[in-house]
């Protein structure tokens, strides 16, 4: 790994155990991109009520990056929280792809660019970033050295800890997270470091066809209706010995819930139209990216078997909640789709770091694969990327929209929950929609369900 750098007192980073369990608690700059990231710090502390950033070595956080002014931007720690001012920088600051024309608060996860150094302001644990280079490297901290499949740096290794923890134990797993963020290769870690001597048998529950769940998981006895000519293991028997995932488990039909609960409780499958029950040796890992207590609070899943399934949850953070994984996940996916490393464009990452990628990871793959099998250069660079990507940039840069008058819709206070409830049933949990109607960019979106506990693709129809 290469030198941490200055942080943002002026003096260089220490990482050990002590200290990043002390500044557990601060706030900081996340990196999410420099050109010479290898030279720069993963996370810059702000220990102080005020922090100048610039290139002058007198700066509080010096950041010796292309475009960055001697004394480019301050940020400040009030009652209120942090706010940062541009201190007539040349090129600006840049938060949320708007330009500063005046001091803004900062919330958490807010994109902080100066110069050519892009950054994720972060509430607290900004230490624990410390040890993790954006090149997936990583200080002798890393909580989990088993788990293959999975690349990320700080939050990723939180889960690859929990998943290297409960692997060889018959706890249930319930993995949670957004579409695309990786549940099914989580649930085949656990699998692998189970070392049970029986195959994982993956289920999607939202591709059976209601009226066949039943006989699809549990089987089916012959003569048991018309057409069952022989008789059938079902998947559960199949997964005998091994692992049982079941993919999207709250789309499972109440009747199939209480025969899995079955299954559960008392280790064995009673098939349909069998009178005699057979014994099995399941161990299940469920995954959806439905929030299941909401679920069972609406009378949708069963109490009794969401705490089957939940014995440990592991959740998934989406895409946009660990952008500093982009740098990684690129090299990751041109080596897995072309072989080799492709270098990018500065404003390639610009771009794949503004947007919010609503599919996660496996929409990014996507793009990566895509853009690194078309290139038209020898750079990947935004004309690269998909069309989604592209619009989002448009207006980058721009400066920030005045404050609205007061009658203005943007002026309003936050929504209340069952205010923001009501707008996730109109839209369908589209965050777009959502985004429109509040006059809110997407990102304090995501901050007010996640304030509400609401999860959008629960209202997804």
């Amino acid at each position: 790994m290469s030198d941490p750098g200055p942080d943002a007192t002026g003096t260089l980073s220490t990482v050990d155990g002590p200290a990043a369990t002390r500044d557990a608690v601060e706030a900081g700059l996340v990196l999410l991109y420099s050109a010479n990231y290898r030279e720069l710090s993963p996370a810059y502390l702000i220990r102080s009520s005020e922090v100048t950033i610039g290139r002058d070595p007198n700066c509080d956080l010096c950041l010796p990056v292309h475009a960055v002014s001697r004394e480019h931007a301050c940020i400040r720690k009030d009652a209120q929280g942090y706010a940062i001012s541009d201190t007539n920088s040349r090129n600006g600051v840049i938060v949320n792809g708007r330009k500063l024309t005046s001091v803004q608060r900062l919330e958490h996860h807010d994109e902080v660019r100066v110069g050519d150094a892009l950054f994720k302001f972060v509430e607290t644990e900004a230490a624990h970033f410390l040890p993790f280079a954006l090149d997936g490297k990583a200080g002798p901290f890393r909580r989990a050295t088993k788990v293959r499949g999975v690349v990320g740096g700080f939050q990723i290794d939180v889960v690859a800890a929990i998943v290297e923890q409960v692997a060889k134990t018959p706890l249930s797993c319930l993995i949670q997270g957004e579409t695309g963020t990786g549940k099914e290769a989580i649930a085949n870690e656990l699998h692998r470091l189970s070392e049970r001597s029986g195959p994982i048998v993956a289920v999607n529950c939202a591709a059976i066809p209601a009226n066949l769940v039943e006989s699809e998981l549990f089987g089916v006895r012959r003569g048991a209706f018309s057409g069952a000519d022989r008789d059938r293991p079902g998947l559960v028997k199949q997964a005998d010995g091994g692992t049982l995932f079941l993919d999207e488990i709250g789309e499972l039909p109440l009747e199939a819930q209480a025969k899995l609960l079955r299954v559960l409780q008392e280790r064995e499958v009673l098939s349909v139209g069998a009178s005699t029950p057979q014994r099995v040796d399941v161990r299940l890992v469920c995954a959806t990216h439905r929030d299941l207590k909401e679920e069972a609070r609406h009378g949708r899943f069963r109490n009794d078997l969401y705490a089957r399934v939940n014995e440990e949850q592991i959740k998934l953070p989406a895409l946009r909640e660990r952008k500093e994984d982009i740098v990684q996940l690129v090299d990751h996916f041109c080596k897995k789709h072309v072989g080799k490393l492709i270098p990018c464009s500065f404003a390639f990452f610009t771009a794949l770091i503004h947007y919010d990628w609503p599919h996660n990871v496996r929409e990014l793959e996507s793009a990566i694969k895509r853009a690194a099998l078309l290139v038209r250069s020898g750079t990947l660079d935004v004309a690269d990327l998909p069309p989604d990507v592209v619009f989002c940039m448009q207006g980058y840069g721009s400066p920030s929209v005045p404050e609205p008058r007061p009658s203005a819709p943007s002026s309003r206070p936050a929504p209340s929950e069952d205010e923001l409830r009501d707008a996730l049933e109109r839209h369908a949990g589209n965050i777009t929609a959502l985004s429109r109607e509040f006059n809110k960019e997407r990102m304090q979106i995501h901050r007010w369900l996640k304030r509400y506990g609401l999860n959008p693709e629960t209202f997804r129809r």
